[in-house]
């Protein structure tokens, strides 16, 4: 199986497909658009987030972060006058160090994160959308063209968002590793991530939008969106911003020509039959997808296969 992830929702149903498949047989292909640099160190927050959910590490109580965090490091900055706005931990930064070191002596983000998430203990493949740099930049209203975190962790997502540049995905390449697992997939699934700041990088990657399209398996979206509401984060403002339906008739939309089957929470029950009306061979489940347990995690991820 291949999962398409990025942020604390995608990273949520990875780690209960983690949990019920047997070692090796999950990979998650995670988003790179929101990679950057800060203070010389190269940091890459949604692959970060899907590792330390998988290694069972991640903060519970954020979803992002590690687990009994500590902050010394960010107190020095604040006190030396930094702008602590993107908060790095004194455990995290070891992760950034690594990475930065071993990306500096040529080698790949794909073999470095694979390297970290074997020490971690993760059974299953966690792959970079790409190995070369792309980034998610944000033109708004109000802020002008902001890089994805200035948007979304400095500015809190607030600022109204008009268009959407993922810069570098035409010449970013999908690497042999991402080839490979989606060549040889039973099932690819794409999680519960924002469409647009966490798929929608992932499928700019030149060339992975079509080898997704030419695959023989079948391919399924579950919605981020439960009665047209995110259950975190800027997704329903933003769809709604960039001129897309907030409701589970848009994440059809959105997703149309890419996948088989798409997975609805119980509470759109309603919607389905609107959407079959536009999308008639598309298959459409309803389950309670609101994920607050890992017991619901892995219940999710088990109906998901199931289904199949």
């Amino acid at each position: 199986m291949v999962a398409l992830a990025g942020g604390v929702g995608g990273a949520k149903l990875a780690h209960g497909l983690a949990r019920i498949l047997p070692p090796g047989h999950l990979t998650v292909v995670v988003n790179v658009g929101d990679d950057f640099e800060r203070y010389g160190l190269h940091i890459s927050p949604d692959l970060d987030t899907v590792m330390y959910t998988l290694a069972e590490i991640a903060n519970p109580s954020t979803g992002w972060g590690l687990v009994d965090e500590s902050w010394q490091a960010l107190t020095m900055m604040a006190q030396y006058g930094e702008d602590t706005w993107f908060r790095l931990g004194d455990r995290d930064l070891a992760t950034h160090l690594l990475r930065t070191d071993a990306l500096r002596s040529g080698q790949r983000l794909t073999e470095i994160t694979a390297r970290l998430a074997h020490k971690l203990g993760v059974a299953h493949t966690i792959l970079p959308a790409s190995d070369e740099p792309m980034a998610t930049m944000v033109h708004t209203r109000e802020k002008g063209i902001l890089p994805f975190q200035q948007y979304f962790v400095k500015y809190r997502w607030q600022p109204t968002v008009i268009d959407l540049q993922y810069e570098g995905g035409d010449r970013a390449q999908v690497s042999g590793e991402v080839r490979a697992a989606v060549a040889a997939a039973d099932l690819l699934v794409i999680c519960p991530s924002n469409p647009l700041l966490s798929v929608a990088p992932i499928l700019a990657v030149a060339g992975l939008r079509e080898l997704i399209e030419q695959r023989q398996m079948s391919c399924i979206a579950v919605s981020p969106l439960i009665g047209g509401k995110a259950v975190k984060g800027p997704t329903a403002k933003l769809m709604r911003e960039m001129g897309h339906e907030p409701s589970v008739l848009g994440i059809a939309r959105f997703y149309n020509g890419l996948i088989d089957v798409l997975v609805v929470d119980s509470e759109d029950q309603q919607a389905i039959g609107q959407v079959l009306s536009q999308f008639p061979a598309l298959s459409i489940f309803e389950m309670p997808i609101l994920m607050k347990t890992v017991a619901d995690r892995e219940s999710v991820a088990q109906r998901i296969v199931d289904l199949i």
